[in-house]
């Protein structure tokens, strides 16, 4: 097989990726080594920046976000039992988040690329990359069923993998800078059969932990609580979850959340993790594969289309006008927007969650910042542009993320 770009990982940034290229008239190829009703079944979190919807919007993709996402305009921060909103779209001048789950996001990219005749084999095995430091790589791998090596030719390779993926591990250890922070809070995750909580998502700060309250669609919500990472989820009953969460998040002035069948749980834990060495030859790095955020700033699949758009526009230059200057500098472009995501995500994290470590005087400043944060018209700016997505710089200017204007 022959085609300009391989991809690996039909995530969001594998399938965005895909999409932008067929629509500048570059083929590629996408593997993935799970099943389509898997990739679509998968259930995630979804809070998508302003940048990140005009994108799905400008490039054919958002009418059915449009149709059934919902559309915030700020978030309420609660601490010593009483709700502080931040409104966003009065703080960055109009703009605001959409509610709309990453599946929704893949499935809608899916059917987008099956549609345009794109080439995508799922439930591939055994995926290798050889020759990355050449001007002609290859990628190797095995079909669903099959016992045959096949061989995909290429002129680039872009790892959309997930962290847990080969790409990464393809560049050689010594050439990687890599850089990791481990916390110490788990989210435990439900999925409850209940109505809206509220119009927007409220983030809880409380003596007994971390919550979270989301929105996914009008009947299913998606609530988080703060828990120890290494806890199993058999130690959560459905009625000591519920009193947990009631215990952290109802207010002083009597509200009270809604009970209701809990369809699934689980706990993961929490990391940040930076690959630095976002390229290798003609490997190309792109979201989970190169760097993970903690869900508190909800930044994780945002990122990931960042990432996109930056190599989309360097592989088009390179076809289009055989410019290579945003390929030689794709790292430290993305980069930028990575390395603020991590602090806001970071700032996000310390502020909101308990840890048991703290000093006295720690949990008194913690709590100093959210009452600054509340409080000053600057610190909520300050939030609001970071939730709703900084601008990427490129060469000096503000990056146009619409690539294809």
């Amino acid at each position: 097989m022959r085609t300009k770009v391989g991809i690996i990982g039909a995530g969001p940034a594998g399938l965005m990726l895909s999409h932008l290229l067929h629509l500048q008239g570059i083929d590629s190829i996408i593997l993935e080594n799970r099943s389509k009703e898997e990739i679509e079944g998968t259930i995630r979190a979804g809070v998508l920046e302003q940048g990140t919807v005009d994108l799905l919007n400008s490039t054919g993709i958002g009418s059915r976000m449009m149709r059934e996402g919902h559309i915030h305009h700020g978030i309420e921060l609660q601490f010593n039992g009483r709700r502080h909103r931040i409104d966003m779209n009065e703080l960055t001048d109009g703009k605001k988040i959409m509610l709309y789950p990453q599946h929704e996001v893949i499935k809608d990219l899916l059917e987008a690329r099956l549609k345009a005749g794109g080439k995508i084999y799922f439930n591939v095995k055994d995926v290798q990359f050889h020759n990355v430091e050449t001007n002609s790589p290859t990628i190797s791998f095995i079909q669903e069923n099959g016992t045959e090596v096949e061989q995909i030719e290429c002129d680039f390779i872009a790892g959309c993998d997930g962290f847990h993926g080969p790409s990464r591990q393809a560049i050689p250890k010594e050439e990687r800078v890599e850089k990791q922070k481990i916390y110490p809070f788990g989210w435990l995750g439900i999925l409850t059969e209940t109505p809206p909580v509220h119009p927007e998502l409220i983030y809880v700060h409380h003596d007994r932990g971390f919550a979270l309250l989301s929105t996914r669609t009008p009947k299913i919500q998606r609530h988080y609580l703060q828990v120890d990472p290494k806890d199993d989820i058999a130690n959560w009953s459905d009625d000591r979850i519920w009193s947990e969460l009631h215990a952290r998040v109802d207010t002083s002035d009597g509200w009270k959340m809604i009970d209701g069948p809990i369809i699934q749980k689980n706990i993961v834990a929490m990391r940040s993790f930076v690959c630095e060495t976002m390229q290798y030859g003609r490997l190309f790095l792109a979201g989970d594969s190169a760097h993970i955020v903690p869900p508190t700033g909800a930044k994780g699949l945002n990122l990931a289309v960042a990432d996109i758009q930056v190599l989309a526009k360097g592989i088009s230059e390179f076809y289009h006008a055989g410019n290579e200057e945003t390929l030689e500098r794709y790292s430290s472009i993305c980069l930028q927007r990575v390395w603020k995501a991590q602090r806001f995500s970071w700032w996000m994290t310390t502020m909101l969650h308990r840890n048991v470590e703290q000093t006295p005087y720690e949990y008194g400043i913690q709590i100093a910042e959210l009452d600054y944060v509340t409080s000053s018209k600057a610190a909520a700016r300050s939030l609001a542009e970071n939730y709703v997505g900084l601008p990427m710089e490129f060469k000096g200017l503000e990056f146009n993320q619409q690539i294809l204007n």
